[in-house]
C-alpha cells in the first residue's frame, strides 16, 4: 500500500478503523487486553486500567524519596491537562502554581524512568540526525500506553471514542495514539515548533530522509507542513505523511494514510 498508494476497500477500512478504536480504549497492557478480548466489558477494562494507574501512584509513594513523593504524583496527574492545551509543550506551571523545572524535573524523570511516559523533543531544525538537532529542554509528554491515558480522562470517554465522538480531546488522543505506536516500534519521538507559528506533530527518519508526520482529523488542515514543504532549501524536508481518518492516497509529496497504518512507517 505504501508503494502503490492503492486505497483500502471501504468495508475493510471501516472494520480495521473500528478495531483501532478498540485498541485506543483497551491499550496494550497484557492483562487489560486479555480482559477486553475475553469479556468485551468496558467497565471491567476501565477498572483494571485505573487499578494500574493507582498502582503507579502507590509505587511513587513506596519507592520514591520522601521529599519527591507528592511532586511525582502531581507531575503524573497533570499529563491529561498538559495534552489538552492547544500548545502541548510540557509546562511545569500546569502542574501547580509556582512550579518550575528546578523543582519538578527530577519528578518527571522518575516517571519516565519507570516507563510510564515518553517525551517528544522539539527540533531546532528539521534535519538528520534528529537526536542531534533536538532541544532537550523543550518537549511534550505522552503516556506510553494509550489505554491508560484514556482511563485518566472523565467517565464516558471510552464510549465516546468507540463511537468516534472525540470532541475536544481529539487532537490529544490522536497524538498520543501515534506516540504509542511509534514508541512501541522503538522510535524516539520528535516534533517541530517555532514561535512564528509553525508546528508539526511528529518528525521521523523514513527511507533515509527527514519526514514530517501530521495526525489530523479530516477537517484539519496542515498549513505548517505545506509551508515547510514549499521551502526545501530552508527546511531540508521534501516529503510528509498525514495520518488520520483517511484512506490511502498521495497528493504530490504528501502521503495520506489511515491511522492504523502508522506501524508500517519503519525507520530506515
Amino acid at each position: 500500500c505504501l508503494n502503490t498508494c492503492t486505497p483500502v476497500h471501504e468495508s475493510i477500512h471501516n472494520r480495521i478503523k473500528a478495531l483501532l478504536l478498540q485498541y485506543v480504549v483497551a491499550g496494550g497492557m497484557p492483562a487489560v487486553v486479555n480482559e477486553f478480548i475475553t469479556t468485551h466489558q468496558m467497565n471491567n477494562v476501565l477498572q483494571m486500567q485505573r487499578d494500574i494507574v493507582n498502582g503507579y501512584s502507590d509505587d511513587m509513594i513506596k519507592y520514591a524519596d520522601k521529599s519527591d513523593k507528592s511532586k511525582i504524583r502531581e507531575c503524573f496527574y497533570s499529563i491529561p491537562k498538559q495534552l489538552s492545551k492547544e500548545n502541548k509543550k510540557f509546562q511545569y506551571s500546569v502542574i501547580k502554581k509556582g512550579a518550575t523545572s528546578n523543582k519538578f524535573e527530577g519528578s518527571l524523570q522518575w516517571i519516565e524512568d519507570a516507563g510510564i511516559i515518553r517525551r517528544c523533543f522539539n527540533l531546532n531544525i528539521t534535519e538528520l540526525p534528529l537526536d542531534g538537532n533536538a532541544d532537550k529542554n523543550i518537549f511534550k509528554v505522552y503516556m506510553a500506553d494509550i489505554g491508560l491515558f484514556i482511563s485518566m480522562l472523565e467517565d464516558g470517554t471510552q464510549y465516546d471514542v468507540l463511537k468516534g465522538n472525540l470532541l475536544g480531546y481529539k487532537g490529544a488522543i490522536f497524538e498520543n495514539l501515534v506516540a504509542d505506536i511509534f514508541g512501541k516500534m522503538g522510535r524516539k519521538l520528535y516534533y517541530f515548533h517555532k514561535e512564528s507559528g509553525l508546528e508539526v506533530d511528529f518528525v521521523i527518519r523514513y527511507k533515509g530522509e527527514c519526514v514530517l508526520v501530521e495526525c489530523k482529523a479530516k477537517t484539519k488542515k496542515i498549513k505548517s507542513t505545506k509551508t515547510i514543504l514549499k521551502h526545501p532549501e530552508k527546511y531540508h524536508v521534501y516529503n510528509a505523511i498525514k495520518l488520520g481518518d483517511y484512506n490511502v492516497g498521495k497528493n504530490e509529496n504528501i502521503l495520506t494514510l489511515p491511522l492504523y497504518m502508522g506501524f508500517l512507517l519503519i525507520e530506515r
